[in-house]
């Protein structure tokens, strides 16, 4: 791959300074927690060499995609268990969800 993982992890650093990540009271170590993503984020590019550029795209999209679905669901919770109101942002896009339409489709 043409990242090492020490670089990728220097590189979610800097994402992380216009969005922290609050690691909260977990008990482990912030730069542990990042050694072992970005080591696994390298792994996984590095197995997908022999892949179409296309196809490592896709998959890396369909990767990030899941994930970030996956924090928005854990994020959510989070919010409900502690009664704390989500943003106008995300309660706009959840009640679209509710009346069932698209929320990327620009329909009314």
């Amino acid at each position: 791959m043409a990242i090492t993982p020490e670089d990728l992890q220097a590189l979610m650093q800097e994402v992380e300074q216009e969005d922290p990540i609050d690691f909260a009271d977990l008990p482990f170590d912030e730069h542990d927690l990042r050694s072992l993503v970005a080591n696994h984020l390298c792994e996984m590019a590095d197995a997908m060499e022999s892949f179409s550029e296309e196809d490592r795209r896709l998959t890396l999209l369909a990767v990030a995609a899941k994930l970030v679905l996956e924090n928005m669901v854990l994020h959510i919770q989070l919010l409900r268990r502690h009664g704390l109101p989500m943003s106008d942002t995300a309660n706009a896009l959840l009640s679209r969800l509710r009346q069932g339409k698209d929320p990327d489709s620009g329909e009314s």
